[in-house]
């Protein structure tokens, strides 16, 4: 495969494999984040720290998804008696405190980040490595979805009160989620630190975090096929129009717009009306 759409396949399936991580706490609990870029550099940081220290690549996998699923039941914790607009200010603060933190330290390089980080693959094996973790991610997903967890975490995202009386707790179903989608990120962390060999604090501020949660509105909040959607139009058109990746907050502020004005349900609810018009 040409080099090129090698290293396109494997960003579009480490952006899916985030919008889907993204997908299970915001579409499917109702709990926005604005900060889903800040698990994701700590399955990055982690990962790398393990690997560069002689470490085998599936430690530093497992270290990823552990660090990144316990930075996201703290923040899920921070986050318990705040919602919609706090809740969202609550988990940038998140974001901007990894980013902070990160900066700062020398361990773990500071502004110069991490470099010299050794893939366990050649590039075509990162994309398949790439897919394959965005193909667990989706399966997942379908999983929690269809299963009882899945019927209680949209119960709290359309009445959290409702589902509340009725005895559902639902601090532990809010963890859950956050534990499930942070434990995403930190999965694609892991296979993005590898992929681009150096990780630095900026490719986890906060534009990440909002081209994350673009992707899983455009393509269409609370459905696993158009955080897929989402993710790999996202992905591609920075790189079929040059001119996005320039403007890349105003192009992706204004789909923003457009979808929840013309179409809420994103990608796949155009999809669904235009099969029905279809079909009458």
């Amino acid at each position: 495969m040409d080099a090129y759409l090698t290293s396109l396949a494997t960003f579009v399936a480490i952006n899916v494999t985030l919008a889907l991580g993204l997908n299970l706490i915001t579409g499917f609990c109702g709990q926005v984040s604005l900060g889903h870029a800040a698990f994701f550099g700590t399955g990055a940081y982690a990962a790398a720290l393990v690997t560069t220290g002689g470490f085998p690549f599936a430690h530093g996998v497992a270290a990823a998804i552990l660090a990144a699923g316990l930075l996201g039941l703290v923040v899920g914790l921070a986050s318990l008696r705040v919602r919609e607009d706090f809740l969202a200010i609550t988990t940038m603060g998140a974001g901007f405190l990894f980013l902070g933190f990160v900066r700062k330290q020398d361990w773990l390089g500071g502004e110069f980040g991490i470099p010299g980080i050794q893939p366990p693959f050649a590039p075509e094996g990162m994309a398949v490595l790439a897919i394959l973790s965005a193909i667990l991610v989706w399966l997942a997903s379908i999983a929690v979805r269809r299963s009882w967890m899945g019927r209680i975490f949209m119960a709290i995202a359309r009445d959290e009160e409702a589902a509340s009386s009725i005895g559902i707790d639902t601090a532990r179903f809010k963890l859950a989620a956050f534990l499930l989608g942070t434990m995403s990120a930190g999965l694609a962390g892991a296979v993005y630190a590898h992929v681009v060999q150096l990780i630095v604090p900026d490719a986890f501020g906060f534009i990440q975090s909002i081209t994350i949660l673009a992707m899983v509105v455009v393509g269409g909040i609370g459905s696993n096929l158009g955080a897929v959607l989402g993710a790999v139009l996202l992905t591609l058109l920075p790189e079929m129009f040059r001119f996005v990746d320039t403007y890349k907050l105003l192009v992706y502020g204004g789909l923003l717009i457009l979808v929840m004005h013309l179409s809420p349900d994103g990608l796949v609810g155009i999809g669904r009306r235009l099969l029905r018009a279809v079909r009458r």
